[in-house]
């Protein structure tokens, strides 16, 4: 492989985790939006209720966004198509 391939290759790479990591922190944080709103387990009146609503509502997004997003990088990284290296 060449330089140039090479480097070609590394920014597609990246650009394909950091785009898969983007839809997963998209979802994370619709997902606690969605807990938030439906008020599952007491957790939106618990934000309203609170001294710092803004504050609290981080810290319940910010861990769902972090953990879907490391986990749907992760997941493209291990269903990415394989390559052969080596063709009959």
């Amino acid at each position: 492989m060449t330089p140039e391939a090479a480097r070609s290759d590394h920014s597609q790479m990246l650009r394909y985790l950091a785009t898969n990591a983007l839809y997963g922190v998209l979802v994370g944080a619709a997902s606690a939006g969605a807990l938030i709103w439906l008020n599952i387990g007491a957790i939106g009146t618990h934000i309203a209720r609170s001294a710092n609503p803004l504050l609290a509502a981080a810290m319940v997004v910010a861990p769902f966004a972090f953990l879907f997003g490391g986990a749907v990088a992760a997941s493209s990284i291990a269903l990415l198509p394989y390559r052969r290296k080596f063709r009959r």
